[in-house]
Protein backbone atom coordinates (compact mmCIF):
# COMPACT_ATOMS: atom_id res chain seq x y z
CA UNK A 1 0.00 0.00 0.00
CA UNK A 2 1.29 3.48 -0.88
CA UNK A 3 1.62 5.75 2.15
CA UNK A 4 -1.11 8.20 3.07
CA UNK A 5 -0.34 11.84 3.78
CA UNK A 6 -1.74 13.63 6.83
CA UNK A 7 -1.68 17.43 6.96
CA UNK A 8 -1.42 18.86 10.48
CA UNK A 9 -0.16 17.83 13.92
CA UNK A 10 -2.93 19.26 16.07
CA UNK A 11 -5.32 16.95 17.93
CA UNK A 12 -7.07 15.84 14.73
CA UNK A 13 -3.88 15.20 12.82
CA UNK A 14 -2.35 13.31 15.73
CA UNK A 15 -5.29 10.96 16.24
CA UNK A 16 -5.47 10.44 12.46
CA UNK A 17 -1.84 9.30 12.38
CA UNK A 18 -2.43 7.26 15.53
CA UNK A 19 -5.30 5.33 13.92
CA UNK A 20 -3.58 4.87 10.56
CA UNK A 21 -0.50 3.44 12.27
CA UNK A 22 -2.64 1.31 14.57
CA UNK A 23 -4.27 -0.33 11.57
CA UNK A 24 -1.05 -0.87 9.67
CA UNK A 25 -1.52 1.89 7.10
CA UNK A 26 1.79 3.60 6.19
CA UNK A 27 1.59 7.38 6.59
CA UNK A 28 3.61 10.58 6.63
CA UNK A 29 2.46 13.64 8.59
CA UNK A 30 3.33 17.18 7.58
CA UNK A 31 3.41 20.02 10.11
CA UNK A 32 4.34 23.63 9.37
CA UNK A 33 5.54 24.16 12.96
CA UNK A 34 8.49 22.52 14.73
CA UNK A 35 6.37 20.43 17.12
CA UNK A 36 2.94 18.93 17.67
CA UNK A 37 -0.04 20.73 19.23
CA UNK A 38 -1.47 22.77 16.36
CA UNK A 39 -3.79 25.49 17.62
CA UNK A 40 -2.78 24.74 21.22
CA UNK A 41 0.86 25.66 20.67
CA UNK A 42 0.79 29.43 20.89
CA UNK A 43 4.19 29.62 19.16
CA UNK A 44 2.96 27.90 16.01
CA UNK A 45 2.68 30.26 13.00
CA UNK A 46 -0.90 29.08 12.40
CA UNK A 47 -2.05 29.26 16.03
CA UNK A 48 -4.68 31.84 16.96
CA UNK A 49 -4.24 31.22 20.69
CA UNK A 50 -4.03 34.02 23.27
CA UNK A 51 -2.26 34.05 26.62
CA UNK A 52 -5.35 33.77 28.83
CA UNK A 53 -7.06 31.00 26.82
CA UNK A 54 -8.37 27.89 28.53
CA UNK A 55 -10.35 24.94 27.24
CA UNK A 56 -14.07 25.83 27.24
CA UNK A 57 -15.16 22.23 27.80
CA UNK A 58 -13.98 20.21 30.80
CA UNK A 59 -11.01 17.90 30.42
CA UNK A 60 -12.92 14.66 31.11
CA UNK A 61 -15.47 15.48 28.41
CA UNK A 62 -12.75 16.45 25.93
CA UNK A 63 -9.72 14.17 26.36
CA UNK A 64 -8.83 11.10 24.30
CA UNK A 65 -10.36 8.07 26.02
CA UNK A 66 -7.20 5.98 25.68
CA UNK A 67 -5.01 8.80 27.04
CA UNK A 68 -6.69 10.61 29.97
CA UNK A 69 -5.25 13.85 31.31
CA UNK A 70 -3.54 13.63 34.69
CA UNK A 71 -5.36 14.50 37.90
CA UNK A 72 -2.95 17.42 38.35
CA UNK A 73 -4.24 19.06 35.16
CA UNK A 74 -6.84 21.76 35.74
CA UNK A 75 -10.49 20.93 35.07
CA UNK A 76 -10.46 23.60 32.36
CA UNK A 77 -6.81 23.45 31.29
CA UNK A 78 -4.69 26.40 30.18
CA UNK A 79 -3.41 26.20 26.61
CA UNK A 80 0.11 25.49 27.86
CA UNK A 81 -1.15 22.37 29.67
CA UNK A 82 -2.82 21.20 26.47
CA UNK A 83 0.33 21.72 24.43
CA UNK A 84 2.13 19.46 26.89
CA UNK A 85 -0.73 16.94 26.74
CA UNK A 86 -0.45 16.58 22.96
CA UNK A 87 3.32 16.25 23.14
CA UNK A 88 2.91 13.44 25.70
CA UNK A 89 0.22 11.81 23.53
CA UNK A 90 2.56 11.86 20.54
CA UNK A 91 5.37 10.33 22.57
CA UNK A 92 3.12 7.67 24.12
CA UNK A 93 2.02 6.35 20.73
CA UNK A 94 5.32 6.98 18.92
CA UNK A 95 3.81 9.49 16.51
CA UNK A 96 6.82 11.80 16.12
CA UNK A 97 8.54 9.31 13.82
CA UNK A 98 5.74 9.69 11.28
CA UNK A 99 6.04 13.48 11.01
CA UNK A 100 8.10 15.90 8.97
CA UNK A 101 8.18 19.18 10.89
CA UNK A 102 8.86 22.74 9.69
CA UNK A 103 7.25 21.53 6.48
CA UNK A 104 4.49 23.39 4.66
CA UNK A 105 2.14 21.66 2.25
CA UNK A 106 2.11 23.86 -0.83
CA UNK A 107 -0.08 21.96 -3.28
CA UNK A 108 -2.06 18.73 -3.57
CA UNK A 109 -3.01 17.46 -7.02
CA UNK A 110 -4.82 14.28 -8.00
CA UNK A 111 -3.09 12.36 -10.78
CA UNK A 112 -4.33 8.94 -11.96
CA UNK A 113 -6.06 8.37 -8.64
CA UNK A 114 -2.99 9.15 -6.50
CA UNK A 115 -2.12 12.39 -4.73
CA UNK A 116 0.94 14.34 -5.83
CA UNK A 117 1.82 16.48 -2.83
CA UNK A 118 4.30 19.33 -2.98
CA UNK A 119 5.91 20.43 0.28
CA UNK A 120 8.33 23.18 1.22
CA UNK A 121 11.00 22.82 3.92
CA UNK A 122 13.75 25.39 4.49
CA UNK A 123 12.93 27.01 1.18
CA UNK A 124 13.23 23.84 -0.86
CA UNK A 125 10.24 22.20 -2.53
CA UNK A 126 9.70 18.57 -3.42
CA UNK A 127 6.77 16.61 -4.83
CA UNK A 128 5.96 13.05 -3.75
CA UNK A 129 3.25 10.55 -4.61
CA UNK A 130 0.84 9.28 -1.94
CA UNK A 131 -1.94 6.75 -2.09
CA UNK A 132 -4.29 8.96 -0.09
CA UNK A 133 -4.71 12.25 1.73
CA UNK A 134 -6.14 13.15 5.12
CA UNK A 135 -6.55 16.91 5.59
CA UNK A 136 -6.41 17.80 9.30
CA UNK A 137 -5.07 21.33 9.38
CA UNK A 138 -7.89 22.71 11.56
CA UNK A 139 -10.83 25.06 11.17
CA UNK A 140 -9.80 27.98 13.42
CA UNK A 141 -6.83 29.67 11.79
CA UNK A 142 -8.13 31.71 8.84
CA UNK A 143 -9.90 34.83 10.20
CA UNK A 144 -13.26 36.05 8.97
CA UNK A 145 -12.85 39.81 8.60
CA UNK A 146 -16.10 41.50 7.57
CA UNK A 147 -15.91 44.91 5.97
CA UNK A 148 -16.81 47.79 8.29
CA UNK A 149 -19.38 50.32 7.03
CA UNK A 150 -16.94 53.22 6.78
CA UNK A 151 -13.32 54.05 7.55
CA UNK A 152 -11.92 53.59 11.07
CA UNK A 153 -9.07 55.88 12.08
CA UNK A 154 -7.92 53.80 15.03
CA UNK A 155 -6.37 50.35 15.38
CA UNK A 156 -8.33 47.54 13.71
CA UNK A 157 -7.56 43.97 14.78
CA UNK A 158 -9.08 40.50 14.54
CA UNK A 159 -9.15 38.14 17.53
CA UNK A 160 -6.59 36.01 15.66
CA UNK A 161 -4.12 38.90 16.16
CA UNK A 162 -4.70 39.01 19.92
CA UNK A 163 -2.14 37.61 22.36
CA UNK A 164 -1.71 39.76 25.46
CA UNK A 165 -4.15 42.12 27.25
CA UNK A 166 -1.44 44.78 27.50
CA UNK A 167 -2.57 45.97 24.05
CA UNK A 168 -5.71 47.37 25.70
CA UNK A 169 -3.95 49.58 28.25
CA UNK A 170 -5.69 52.97 28.47
CA UNK A 171 -7.65 52.51 25.23
CA UNK A 172 -11.31 52.85 24.35
CA UNK A 173 -12.07 49.43 22.93
CA UNK A 174 -14.97 48.13 20.87
CA UNK A 175 -15.29 44.36 20.42
CA UNK A 176 -17.47 43.09 17.59
CA UNK A 177 -18.99 39.65 18.11
CA UNK A 178 -19.38 37.43 21.14
CA UNK A 179 -18.33 33.86 20.55
CA UNK A 180 -16.33 32.12 23.23
CA UNK A 181 -13.09 33.84 22.24
CA UNK A 182 -14.81 37.22 22.01
CA UNK A 183 -16.23 36.82 25.52
CA UNK A 184 -12.82 35.82 26.89
CA UNK A 185 -11.13 38.79 25.25
CA UNK A 186 -13.79 41.23 26.46
CA UNK A 187 -13.16 40.08 30.03
CA UNK A 188 -9.40 40.51 29.53
CA UNK A 189 -9.96 44.01 28.15
CA UNK A 190 -12.21 45.00 31.08
CA UNK A 191 -9.19 44.82 33.39
CA UNK A 192 -6.87 46.97 31.26
CA UNK A 193 -8.79 49.26 28.92
CA UNK A 194 -10.10 52.77 29.57
CA UNK A 195 -13.51 51.52 28.40
CA UNK A 196 -14.89 48.38 26.76
CA UNK A 197 -18.01 48.14 24.59
CA UNK A 198 -19.22 45.03 22.79
CA UNK A 199 -21.33 45.17 19.62
CA UNK A 200 -23.72 42.32 18.80
CA UNK A 201 -26.02 41.94 15.82
CA UNK A 202 -27.79 38.84 17.20
CA UNK A 203 -28.48 37.25 20.54
CA UNK A 204 -26.44 34.53 22.23
CA UNK A 205 -27.25 31.95 24.87
CA UNK A 206 -24.86 31.84 27.83
CA UNK A 207 -23.98 28.92 30.10
CA UNK A 208 -21.80 28.89 33.24
CA UNK A 209 -18.74 26.67 33.38
CA UNK A 210 -19.70 25.33 36.80
CA UNK A 211 -22.89 24.10 38.45
CA UNK A 212 -22.67 23.02 42.06
CA UNK A 213 -18.90 22.94 41.85
CA UNK A 214 -18.91 20.58 38.88
CA UNK A 215 -18.26 21.29 35.22
CA UNK A 216 -21.56 22.06 33.48
CA UNK A 217 -20.85 19.73 30.56
CA UNK A 218 -20.05 16.86 32.95
CA UNK A 219 -23.36 17.36 34.79
CA UNK A 220 -25.53 16.91 31.72
CA UNK A 221 -23.19 15.78 28.96
CA UNK A 222 -23.41 12.05 29.71
CA UNK A 223 -27.19 11.93 30.06
CA UNK A 224 -28.86 10.88 26.79
CA UNK A 225 -32.09 12.82 26.30
CA UNK A 226 -34.16 13.67 23.21
CA UNK A 227 -32.86 16.75 21.45
CA UNK A 228 -35.84 19.01 22.20
CA UNK A 229 -35.69 18.09 25.91
CA UNK A 230 -31.97 18.86 26.03
CA UNK A 231 -32.69 22.24 24.48
CA UNK A 232 -35.48 23.07 26.93
CA UNK A 233 -33.54 21.96 30.02
CA UNK A 234 -30.37 23.83 29.01
CA UNK A 235 -32.31 27.01 28.18
CA UNK A 236 -34.15 26.83 31.51
CA UNK A 237 -30.87 26.21 33.34
CA UNK A 238 -29.26 29.20 31.65
CA UNK A 239 -32.18 31.43 32.60
CA UNK A 240 -32.20 30.19 36.21
CA UNK A 241 -28.44 30.51 36.74
CA UNK A 242 -27.68 33.66 34.74
CA UNK A 243 -30.95 35.34 33.77
CA UNK A 244 -31.81 36.29 30.21
CA UNK A 245 -29.50 38.12 27.78
CA UNK A 246 -32.04 40.96 27.63
CA UNK A 247 -31.55 41.64 31.34
CA UNK A 248 -27.97 42.60 30.52
CA UNK A 249 -28.91 44.79 27.58
CA UNK A 250 -27.98 42.11 25.05
CA UNK A 251 -30.18 41.07 22.11
CA UNK A 252 -32.66 38.25 22.68
CA UNK A 253 -31.74 35.10 20.73
CA UNK A 254 -34.17 34.51 17.86
CA UNK A 255 -33.40 30.78 17.77
CA UNK A 256 -33.45 27.83 20.15
CA UNK A 257 -30.63 26.70 22.42
CA UNK A 258 -27.83 24.86 20.52
CA UNK A 259 -29.02 26.03 17.09
CA UNK A 260 -25.91 28.17 17.42
CA UNK A 261 -23.01 27.44 19.74
CA UNK A 262 -23.69 28.83 23.25
CA UNK A 263 -21.12 31.00 25.01
CA UNK A 264 -19.62 29.10 27.94
CA UNK A 265 -18.70 32.18 29.94
CA UNK A 266 -20.60 33.89 32.74
CA UNK A 267 -17.81 36.37 33.57
CA UNK A 268 -18.75 38.60 30.66
CA UNK A 269 -22.26 38.96 32.13
CA UNK A 270 -20.68 39.73 35.50
CA UNK A 271 -18.67 42.58 33.96
CA UNK A 272 -21.64 43.87 31.95
CA UNK A 273 -23.67 43.89 35.15
CA UNK A 274 -20.94 45.89 36.88
CA UNK A 275 -20.66 48.40 34.05
CA UNK A 276 -17.14 47.31 33.09
CA UNK A 277 -18.41 46.30 29.66
CA UNK A 278 -21.19 48.14 27.82
CA UNK A 279 -23.49 46.30 25.43
CA UNK A 280 -24.03 47.89 22.01
CA UNK A 281 -26.14 47.03 18.99
CA UNK A 282 -24.90 46.24 15.49
CA UNK A 283 -22.65 48.78 13.78
CA UNK A 284 -24.42 51.11 11.35
CA UNK A 285 -21.60 53.53 10.43
CA UNK A 286 -17.91 54.13 11.12
CA UNK A 287 -16.41 57.59 10.64
CA UNK A 288 -12.91 58.19 11.97
CA UNK A 289 -12.94 57.24 15.65
CA UNK A 290 -16.73 57.50 15.92
CA UNK A 291 -18.96 54.46 15.57
CA UNK A 292 -22.74 54.78 15.24
CA UNK A 293 -24.94 51.82 16.10
CA UNK A 294 -28.28 50.70 14.66
CA UNK A 295 -30.21 52.09 17.66
CA UNK A 296 -28.81 55.58 16.96
CA UNK A 297 -26.31 55.62 19.83
CA UNK A 298 -22.62 56.21 19.17
CA UNK A 299 -19.21 56.05 20.79
CA UNK A 300 -15.58 57.04 20.27
CA UNK A 301 -12.95 54.30 20.09
CA UNK A 302 -9.21 53.87 19.77
CA UNK A 303 -9.38 50.19 18.87
CA UNK A 304 -11.88 47.86 17.21
CA UNK A 305 -11.27 44.14 17.67
CA UNK A 306 -13.26 41.83 15.42
CA UNK A 307 -14.21 38.63 17.24
CA UNK A 308 -15.99 37.46 14.10
CA UNK A 309 -14.76 33.90 13.83
CA UNK A 310 -12.98 31.94 11.14
CA UNK A 311 -13.45 30.54 7.65
CA UNK A 312 -12.64 27.06 6.42
CA UNK A 313 -9.35 27.37 4.59
CA UNK A 314 -7.54 24.74 2.52
CA UNK A 315 -5.27 26.85 0.28
CA UNK A 316 -3.15 23.89 -0.85
CA UNK A 317 -5.94 22.10 -2.72
CA UNK A 318 -8.41 23.17 -5.39
CA UNK A 319 -11.97 23.54 -4.10
CA UNK A 320 -13.18 21.37 -6.95
CA UNK A 321 -11.51 18.41 -5.24
CA UNK A 322 -13.48 19.03 -2.04
CA UNK A 323 -17.00 19.01 -3.49
CA UNK A 324 -17.35 22.52 -2.02
CA UNK A 325 -20.72 24.26 -2.15
CA UNK A 326 -21.67 27.49 -0.42
CA UNK A 327 -20.01 27.69 3.00
CA UNK A 328 -18.38 24.25 3.20
CA UNK A 329 -17.50 21.04 1.37
CA UNK A 330 -20.43 18.64 0.93
CA UNK A 331 -19.24 15.35 2.35
CA UNK A 332 -20.83 12.35 4.01
CA UNK A 333 -20.60 12.81 7.79
CA UNK A 334 -18.38 15.84 7.09
CA UNK A 335 -15.47 13.55 6.18
CA UNK A 336 -16.11 11.24 3.19
CA UNK A 337 -15.84 12.54 -0.38
CA UNK A 338 -18.65 11.14 -2.56
CA UNK A 339 -16.33 9.97 -5.36
CA UNK A 340 -12.76 9.88 -4.09
CA UNK A 341 -11.99 6.91 -1.85
CA UNK A 342 -8.63 8.28 -0.75
CA UNK A 343 -9.45 11.84 0.33
CA UNK A 344 -10.78 12.66 3.80
CA UNK A 345 -11.45 15.99 5.53
CA UNK A 346 -10.59 15.23 9.12
CA UNK A 347 -12.03 17.36 11.92
CA UNK A 348 -14.28 19.54 9.79
CA UNK A 349 -16.92 18.93 12.43
CA UNK A 350 -18.16 20.80 15.48
CA UNK A 351 -20.73 19.83 18.08
CA UNK A 352 -21.40 20.73 21.69
CA UNK A 353 -19.62 18.07 23.73
CA UNK A 354 -17.97 16.16 20.86
CA UNK A 355 -14.47 16.56 22.30
CA UNK A 356 -11.29 15.05 20.92
CA UNK A 357 -12.55 11.54 21.59
CA UNK A 358 -15.40 12.14 19.13
CA UNK A 359 -12.82 13.16 16.56
CA UNK A 360 -10.72 10.13 17.43
CA UNK A 361 -13.71 7.92 16.65
CA UNK A 362 -13.95 9.66 13.28
CA UNK A 363 -10.28 8.89 12.63
CA UNK A 364 -10.79 5.28 13.71
CA UNK A 365 -13.66 4.86 11.24
CA UNK A 366 -11.61 6.36 8.39
CA UNK A 367 -8.60 4.14 9.11
CA UNK A 368 -10.83 1.05 9.20
CA UNK A 369 -12.45 2.09 5.92
CA UNK A 370 -9.06 2.50 4.21
CA UNK A 371 -7.82 -0.83 5.51
CA UNK A 372 -10.99 -2.76 4.74
CA UNK A 373 -11.40 -1.20 1.28
CA UNK A 374 -7.85 -2.28 0.42
CA UNK A 375 -8.84 -5.82 1.45
CA UNK A 376 -12.02 -5.73 -0.64
CA UNK A 377 -14.25 -6.16 2.40
CA UNK A 378 -18.00 -6.04 1.87
CA UNK A 379 -18.39 -3.63 4.81
CA UNK A 380 -16.15 -1.08 3.08
CA UNK A 381 -17.96 -1.45 -0.25
CA UNK A 382 -21.23 -0.86 1.60
CA UNK A 383 -19.92 2.37 3.13
CA UNK A 384 -18.52 3.35 -0.26
CA UNK A 385 -22.02 3.18 -1.75
CA UNK A 386 -23.54 5.07 1.20
CA UNK A 387 -21.09 7.96 1.00
CA UNK A 388 -21.71 8.36 -2.71
CA UNK A 389 -25.46 8.45 -2.25
CA UNK A 390 -25.51 10.69 0.82
CA UNK A 391 -22.91 13.38 0.17
CA UNK A 392 -23.70 16.41 2.30
CA UNK A 393 -25.40 14.38 5.02
CA UNK A 394 -23.87 15.66 8.26
CA UNK A 395 -25.98 14.04 11.01
CA UNK A 396 -27.61 17.21 12.33
CA UNK A 397 -30.25 15.20 14.22
CA UNK A 398 -32.99 17.50 13.00
CA UNK A 399 -31.36 20.51 14.61
CA UNK A 400 -32.28 23.75 12.82
CA UNK A 401 -28.82 25.30 12.84
CA UNK A 402 -28.50 28.95 11.87
CA UNK A 403 -27.58 29.49 8.24
CA UNK A 404 -24.18 30.93 9.06
CA UNK A 405 -20.74 30.13 7.71
CA UNK A 406 -19.45 29.09 11.15
CA UNK A 407 -22.40 26.70 11.60
CA UNK A 408 -22.07 25.01 8.19
CA UNK A 409 -20.25 21.98 9.60
CA UNK A 410 -22.01 21.64 12.98
CA UNK A 411 -23.57 18.31 13.86
CA UNK A 412 -25.72 16.90 16.64
CA UNK A 413 -23.29 15.02 18.88
CA UNK A 414 -25.40 11.97 19.73
CA UNK A 415 -26.60 11.54 16.15
CA UNK A 416 -23.08 11.89 14.81
CA UNK A 417 -21.50 9.48 17.29
CA UNK A 418 -24.24 6.94 16.64
CA UNK A 419 -23.48 7.07 12.90
CA UNK A 420 -19.74 6.69 13.54
CA UNK A 421 -20.34 3.77 15.87
CA UNK A 422 -22.59 2.00 13.37
CA UNK A 423 -20.09 2.24 10.53
CA UNK A 424 -17.19 1.30 12.79
CA UNK A 425 -19.05 -1.75 14.06
CA UNK A 426 -19.73 -2.86 10.47
CA UNK A 427 -16.11 -2.30 9.44
CA UNK A 428 -14.83 -4.32 12.40
CA UNK A 429 -16.79 -7.41 11.33
CA UNK A 430 -14.41 -9.96 9.92
CA UNK A 431 -11.44 -7.68 10.57
CA UNK A 432 -8.17 -9.58 10.84
CA UNK A 433 -5.50 -7.72 12.78
CA UNK A 434 -2.06 -7.94 11.25
CA UNK A 435 -0.43 -7.02 14.58
CA UNK A 436 -2.60 -8.02 17.53
CA UNK A 437 0.05 -6.95 20.04
CA UNK A 438 0.04 -3.42 18.65
CA UNK A 439 -3.68 -3.08 18.05
CA UNK A 440 -5.73 -1.55 20.87
CA UNK A 441 -9.50 -1.22 20.49
CA UNK A 442 -10.65 2.12 21.87
CA UNK A 443 -12.98 1.91 24.91
CA UNK A 444 -15.74 3.37 22.78
CA UNK A 445 -15.38 0.70 20.09
CA UNK A 446 -15.19 -2.09 22.64
CA UNK A 447 -18.63 -1.27 24.00
CA UNK A 448 -20.46 -0.72 20.72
Amino acid sequence: MKPYAVIGAGPMGLCSVRNLAKHGIPCVGFEIHSDVGGLWDIDSPTSTMYESAHLISSKRMTEFAEFPMGDEVALFPHHSELKQYFQEYAREFDLYRHYEFDTEVVHCERVDGDWHITTRCKGEEQTRVFGGLLIANGTLHHPNKPQLPGEFAGELLHSSDYRDPAIFDGKRVLLVGCGNSGADIAVDAAHRARSVDISLRRGYYFLPKFIGGKATDAVGGKIKLPRFIQQKISAALSKFMLGTPEQYGLPKPDYKMFESHPVINSLILHHIGHGDIKARRDIAQVDGHRVTFTDGSNGEYDMILLATGYKLHYPFIDRAHLNWESYAPRLYLNVFHPEYDNLFLMGMVEAAGLGWEGRNRQAEMVALYIRQLSEGAESARKLQAIKRARAGSRADGGMNYLNLERMAYYVHKDTYLKALAGHTRDLLKGYEFADTDHFVVSPAAATR
